[in-house]
């Protein structure tokens, strides 16, 4: 049996490690055996790989990697989204789904699309998808100084955004987001009737909430929001992405009866894979052409366990490189 190496989980309380294992087979026609190029290690691969995601069946060992960018036996190189069948990309090789998979463009920055496909994806596929924003909308970013929130303020602006309000706890990376399109900032403190006063100023006409928080600042933003709108009847779109500060939430029923608030999530399962799959071609376009900013921080895989144990510094995201020079 042909043999490889890999970032391998053999316990849910411990990285991955660096080993050898076996090839794996394509199993129909409808799937190849590609060379890894880069792999993105994402908050939802730490979350798999800890066993913690909803989707994780508890099965080890197992793989990481549910995305990232390969080349074909015929020398084309594609993004391509894992399949849950075959072990994750995290890998020198890896069995993709060809019908998962999009050519990227010729000389495309393979690591900065294994980068930011995914941090982007989400407030991509949402503002296209599950609310198609109407140019000149405004949106409020909820965590928007983690890399997946910083990539909603760039994506909303880029759609027709006409305002965006960027929210988060930390200072720094609050006042950077001004550089990648946002026109107000609020800061999110321990002091909770100022930071509800300074939501309610910032944002209480918003059209949309794109919501990576989700616990108690969420709460606390939707009924500052709410309080302060000045129409109630009109609707205020709130998409649930990320759960950072908490799973639950306590919303009191009155929010949702003295109020036009319409509460829905984007994930997997809220949207089809056919549906994520329709909207990668534009985004890799704008990733490509450099109209969404990410950096990205190249690690060899044989570093995965130091890798994963490193956070990655705000604006950037690791990269898993099987190949380095």
């Amino acid at each position: 049996m042909e043999k490889m190496h890999a970032a391998v989980v053999t316990s849910f309380d411990e990285p991955p490690h660096y080993q050898e294992v076996d090839v794996p087979r394509p199993s129909s026609e409808d799937h190849e055996l590609v060379d890894i190029l880069a792999v993105g290690l994402h908050p939802r691969v730490r979350t798999d790989a800890s066993g913690k995601h909803y989707t994780s069946t508890g099965k080890l060992p197992m793989i990481p990697g549910i995305d990232g960018v390969g080349q074909l036996h015929d020398g084309r190189r594609v993004y391509f989204v894992a399949d849950d069948e075959f072990p994750g990309s995290m890998a020198e090789k890896a069995v993709i789904d060809k019908r998962r998979a999009i050519r990227l463009p010729e000389g495309a920055d393979v690591e900065k699309i294994a980068a930011a496909m995914n941090p982007a994806m989400s407030s991509w596929v949402a503002l296209r998808r599950r609310v198609p924003i109407e140019t000149g909308q405004s949106v409020l970013v909820l965590g928007a100084t983690g890399n997946a929130g910083t990539m909603a303020v760039q994506v909303a602006k880029r759609l027709g955004a006409g305002r965006v309000v960027g929210a988060g706890r930390n200072a720094d990376r609050l006042r950077a987001l001004e550089d990648v399109g946002a026109d107000e900032l609020v800061q999110l403190t321990e002091d909770d009737d100022a930071t509800a006063a300074a939501l309610a100023k910032a944002a209480a006409d918003v059209d949309i909430v794109v919501d990576y928080l989700w616990g108690k600042p969420a709460l606390q933003t939707i009924m500052a929001l709410l309080t302060a709108r000045a129409d109630r009847t009109r609707a205020l779109d709130w998409i649930q992405i990320g759960a950072v500060a908490g799973p639950t939430l306590e919303l009191p029923s009155v929010a949702l009866r003295s109020a036009n608030l319409r509460i829905q999530g984007n994930g997997q399962g809220a949207v089809s894979a056919k549906g994520y799959l329709a909207e990668l071609p534009s985004l890799i376009e704008e990733i490509d052409a450099g109209t969404l900013r990410i950096i990205a921080r190249t690690v060899a895989l044989r570093e995965v366990e130091t890798a994963w144990t490193t956070p990655d510094v705000p604006g950037e995201r690791t990269v898993i490189v099987p190949k380095t020079s």
